[in-house]
């Protein structure tokens, strides 16, 4: 078990404690265990949440089901063995948690810039259109097969069709494929739920007895209301908030900082809450209006505790809750509806996806990711409950719905596993227009990451380019981006900016990768200064012959194996000088020899003759 999942579970659950004693404490005042009363027995509740999660966050991660099956088991059975405040009023607990979403949307929205927002723009209204009403017509349409009225079957196929932006973005940032065509794909249709739920909400409220009442100047007026409130928050986010965070750095005061970073969030996040818009939104247009801010970094770092911590409160007050009465009595329906509108959500996403011209992989990808049902899908069924277009006991069975979905929806990639037979490696669709790094490094492998970290080190402005999609995946959880591309094509160099670099770093690891890299180089981009990394003394050698200057040749194992030679003369009992001088004696030596063969091998017509025939030579002894 990885430390990691035990620190993850503790940590998260623990704003339990910190922040939910407020909406326990009051509703069961005259109440005492072990004495505790009041505020007092608030955290001890909070504490039997906590040990929940740390229990079966871990043992979810044990067996291979992911983190948030954990946080629903451990809501469930805080429901089912507990009797404390927030099993008595889960769907308060379940409001206060939806903040992780509004965190969530927020960290996405600092990775959005505008132009690349604005560029996504047919994705977002186009696919994602597409892909919610034909997901909602199916959903619908299966409602009303089953003989539920026409305004309950249209509000639970349009709740239905609704993903979990939480879940599905948790699998992307996982995996670090926000710039695959799956990660950009599903990221662009989360957004255009995340703002499908106004006008769904909009329509509960004419769907409502009182409803009819709404007048179009009425509806005029609340959507030049929201369009006012989303001008007004774009137009703070870009002429007042970098200045006050300048303000504030200049305190040098880290708490102040974050504090300052949750109070942006809050505050767009009100801005739209009380223009009746998502506040999940608000937060997304703060991000977006702060990507091009150089506090960006500093932001998202100070964010991000914050959304895991109520990422992991929201999952456990879904389990929380989850009526288990009404589950009990419809435990048929719901085990056999969740696997149908799981499917007919899935047809839906993977038509849509290949009527846009997405390959037949990465569009079954996107079907089993986004074939779950979301957490915007409660908000909508409790409103339309409130409205009283959808009955009790049909809100409880489709919650559970939802709630199984999500569940399941953790096992999507293993899911893809099993039908392709292998994971396929993607193509990612690669935006360089932040590219502008005064040092270009090519191959971020084992070479290439030790020879970035000392620049980044340093503050260099610094762009990282690899060919290898499962690696850029995984460095991107751990340094800033590593961008997609090929760099022995020209178009790709000059897209990542190597007309403008200074320096130019070679360390790719196949010889001949490496050549063809330095060929372009030389033939498009001659004014940087160029620094290559060779495999061995023959791959040198060809370097040189390709106009690489010696000096700038590095070939990978030599100054480390020149390093352990002379610790094991210092181990032997030479003096530092002593080492130091045999290996620079021995080093120029070899430098000598290089410098010959490479003179040598400079005539095209024997060149190769020449390569052929190099080979270790003797070292003579003293």
């Amino acid at each position: 078990m990885k430390p990691s999942s035990i620190k993850s579970a503790g940590v998260a659950i623990v704003l339990a404690a910190t922040c939910t004693p407020a909406l326990a404490a009051g509703s069961d005042e005259g109440r005492a265990i072990f004495g505790l009363v009041g505020l007092e027995l608030a955290f001890l509740e909070a504490l039997a949440l906590i040990a929940l999660a740390c229990v079966f966050v871990p043992l979810s991660r044990a067996v291979g089901l992911g983190t948030v099956i954990g946080y629903l088991v451990a809501g469930v059975v805080a429901g089912i063995g507990l009797s404390i405040s927030f099993t008595g009023d889960p769907e308060g607990l379940l409001h206060f948690a939806e903040f992780g979403v509004v965190l969530f949307l927020f960290v996405i929205g600092l990775e959005f810039r505008p132009a690349r927002l604005w560029a996504m723009r047919g994705t977002i209204f186009g696919r994602g259109l597409a892909q919610v009403m034909t997901c909602a017509a199916l959903l619908t349409a299966a409602a009303l097969l089953i003989g539920l009225e026409w305004r309950v079957a249209l509000i639970l196929g349009l709740g239905l069709a609704l993903s979990s932006t939480a879940l599905v973005m948790r699998g992307i940032d996982e995996s670090g494929e926000r710039n695959s065509v799956f990660g950009q794909t599903a990221i662009a249709v989360l957004l255009f739920e995340d703002l499908a739920i106004v006008p769904f909400l909009l329509l509960v409220t004419l769907l409502a007895p009182s409803g009819e009442e709404a007048t179009l100047a009425d509806n005029l007026l609340a959507a030049g209301i929201g369009i006012g409130a989303i001008a007004l928050l774009i137009l703070i986010g870009r002429y007042a908030l970098d200045p006050i965070f300048r303000i504030i750095a200049r305190t040098r005061t880290p708490e102040l900082m974050t504090a300052a970073a949750l109070g942006v969030v809050v505050f767009a996040a009100l801005i739209m809450a009380s223009a009746g818009l998502s506040y999940a939104m608000g937060a997304f247009i703060a991000g977006v209006m702060l990507a091009e801010s150089s506090y960006r970094h500093e932001m998202e770092a100070d964010i991000e505790p914050f959304r895991g911590l109520f990422m992991g409160l929201f999952f456990m007050a879904v389990g929380l809750s989850l009526d288990l009465s009404a589950v009990a009595e419809n435990w048929l329906t719901i085990m056999a509806a969740v696997p149908v509108t799981i499917a007919l959500k899935g047809i839906g996403a993977y038509g849509v996806n290949r009527a846009f011209g997405t390959p037949h992989p990465t569009a079954l990808r996107i079907a089993l990711a986004m074939g779950q049902h979301g957490e915007f899908g409660f908000v909508l069924f409790a409103a339309a409950s409130s409205a009283l277009i959808l009955p009790g006991d049909v809100a409880s069975v489709v919650v559970a719905i939802v709630t199984l979905s999500m569940a399941i929806s953790s096992q999507s990639e293993r899911a893809y596993q099993f039908v392709t037979g292998k994971p396929v490696h993607e193509t990612i669709d690669e935006d360089y227009t932040d590219a502008l790094g005064s040092v270009l490094i090519i191959g971020f492998g084992r070479v290439g990451q030790l020879v970035a970290q000392p620049l980044i080190a340093e503050g260099v402005p610094v762009t990282l380019l690899d060919q290898d999609t499962d690696r850029i995946r995984k460095a991107n959880k751990f340094i800033e981006r590593v961008y997609f591309g090929d760099g022995s094509r020209a178009e790709v160099l000059a897209a990542a900016g190597a007309g403008s670099a200074k320096v130019i770093v070679v360390a790719t690891g196949k010889p001949e990768t490496t050549l063809q890299i330095v060929k372009t180089i030389h033939r498009k981009f001659p004014n940087a200064a160029l620094f290559v990394r060779a495999h061995d003394r023959i791959h040198a050698v060809r370097l040189a012959s390709e106009g690489v200057p010696a000096d700038a040749i590095m070939r990978e194992t030599q100054l480390s194996a020149l390093a352990l030679s002379a610790q094991t003369l210092r181990a032997l009992g030479y003096e530092d000088d002593e080492a130091e001088e045999v290996i620079d004696r021995v080093g120029k030596l070899d430098s000598t020899r290089l410098a010959e063969q490479i003179i040598a091998a400079s005539d095209e017509g024997t060149r190769d003759a020449v390569i052929a025939a190099i080979a270790p030579e003797q070292i003579r002894r003293k």
